[in-house]
C-alpha cells in the first residue's frame, strides 16, 4: 500500500543543517564544472538563500484566509520522494543571482535566512506561498520545499565539487 509521507515539516530547526553546509561551501563559490552545471557553486548558494528569503516574504505578507488546498500530483511527488528533477524548471527572475556572486552578499543573505527561519513557526498554520507548480503551500508544506529546495541545491554543488 503506498501512502502520501512527508508532506509537511514542523520541526523548528529543519534547515538548520542544510545551512552550516551553505556557509561551508563559501569559500568555493567561484568553482564549476560545466559537465554538471553552467552555473558555478556561487550561482547554487545564492538562488538557494534568495529563495528561502523571498519564499519567507510571501509566507509573512500572504493572507491566511485566502489559503486554498488544492489536490497536486506534482507536489505530493516531490513532498513524499523528497527529490526534484535536475533541469525541469527555471529559477524565477526574483530569486536568480547576479551575474558576479559576491561574498559579502552570502553572508547577508544567510544571516538574514537564518532570521526568517526563526520566525517562521509564528507564522500562521495557514499563512502561504504561491509556487507556481505545486500552488499554494502552507507554512509546514513550504518548510518542507524548502528543505527539499535547499538539498537539491547543495547536492549539485556535491557533484560540481565532486564529493
Amino acid at each position: 500500500m503506498f501512502s502520501i509521507a512527508n508532506n509537511r515539516e514542523e520541526d523548528p530547526n529543519f534547515l538548520d543543517d542544510e545551512l552550516l553546509q551553505v556557509e561551508l561551501h563559501f569559500k568555493r563559490k567561484d568553482e564549476r564544472n560545466l559537465a554538471v552545471s553552467q552555473a558555478n557553486v556561487g550561482w547554487q548558494l545564492d538562488h538557494s538563500l534568495k529563495t528561502i528569503n523571498e519564499i519567507w516574504k510571501a509566507l509573512a505578507n500572504s493572507n491566511p484566509e485566502e489559503y486554498t488546498s488544492k489536490f497536486n500530483v506534482q507536489r505530493i511527488v516531490v513532498h513524499t520522494f523528497g527529490f526534484i528533477p535536475r533541469g525541469e524548471a527555471q529559477a524565477p527572475k526574483n530569486v536568480r543571482p547576479p551575474n558576479k556572486v559576491r561574498l559579502d552578499s552570502l553572508k547577508l543573505q544567510l544571516t538574514i535566512a537564518k532570521q526568517n527561519l526563526n520566525t517562521i513557526s509564528s507564522l500562521d498554520k495557514n499563512a502561504f506561498f504561491a509556487h507556481p507548480v505545486f500552488d499554494h503551500l502552507d507554512r509546514d508544506q513550504t518548510r518542507r520545499f524548502l528543505k527539499i529546495h535547499t538539498i537539491h541545491h547543495l547536492n549539485i554543488i556535491a557533484d560540481i565539487l565532486g564529493e
